[in-house]
C-alpha cells in the first residue's frame, strides 16, 4: 500500500473520479488515496490458495467466495475498502456510491499481511470493518510463516481471537461452516 502522492489532501470527489477512470484498486482516508496493489508472489499464492478451498467448500451453497477486487462498504471509514478475500451468504446486496458498487453485507473478511499493511490490517482496518453489521469473521494470515489469527464476533457483539500455527494444523470458519488446513493454505508458499 503506497500513497498516491503527499503534496496535497483529495477531496472525495477528486477520489471517486480517479477510481471510475482506472482499472487500479485505491482506499481514500482522511484526504490522502492509497495505491493497493504490488502484492508479492507469496500473497497472491496464500489468496489464490485460500479462495479455491473456500470456493470449493461453498459449492452448491448459497455463498461465495470473492476475490479482493470488490469495494466493500465500511461505515465508520467512508467510502469504501478492499479486503484480499470477503465471503458472503444469501443475496449480494451492493450499495451505489457516486456511481460505484460497494458490497454492503460481507460475513467473512481476509487480509494477508505484508510487512507495509500489517499493523494497519491488525488495528485499524479492523475497527473500520467491525462497523459492517453482517461482519462476523476476520483472518489475519501471515506470509513468512504458517499462522492465522482468527477474529470471531460473539453473541454479545464482542470478539474472540484465536491463533492457529503450523503446516499440520486446521481452522475451523463457523461463520461459514467450513475448514481451512494451513498446508493448503501455505502450498507453494512455505514446505
Amino acid at each position: 500500500m503506497s500513497t498516491l502522492r503527499k503534496q496535497r489532501f483529495y477531496t472525495l470527489t477528486e477520489y471517486y473520479q480517479l477510481v471510475k477512470e482506472s482499472d487500479e484498486r485505491y482506499e481514500y482516508w482522511n484526504g490522502e488515496i492509497f495505491l493497493m496493489g504490488g502484492a508479492s508472489p507469496e500473497h497472491v499464492f496464500i489468496t489464490d490458495n485460500i479462495f479455491s478451498s473456500l470456493t470449493r467448500q461453498l459449492e452448491g451453497r448459497n455463498c461465495r467466495a470473492i476475490s479482493n477486487d470488490i469495494r466493500l462498504k465500511v461505515p465508520t471509514a467512508p467510502p469504501f475498502r478492499y479486503a484480499d478475500l470477503t465471503v458472503t451468504c444469501g443475496e449480494l446486496i451492493f450499495e451505489n456510491i457516486e456511481g460505484l458498487r460497494a458490497l454492503v453485507n460481507p460475513i467473512l473478511l481476509v487480509e494477508v499481511l505484508s510487512s507495509s499493511t500489517a499493523r494497519f490490517d491488525r488495528q485499524q482496518k479492523f475497527e473500520f470493518y467491525k462497523s459492517i453489521e453482517s461482519f462476523q469473521e476476520y483472518l489475519l494470515v501471515a506470509q513468512q510463516q504458517a499462522s492465522i489469527v482468527q477474529y470471531v464476533k460473539q453473541a454479545d457483539g464482542s470478539w474472540q481471537g484465536n491463533e492457529v500455527i503450523g503446516l499440520d494444523s486446521q481452522i475451523y470458519l463457523p461463520s461459514i461452516n467450513c475448514h481451512l488446513l494451513l498446508r493448503e493454505v501455505y502450498k507453494d508458499v512455505l514446505s
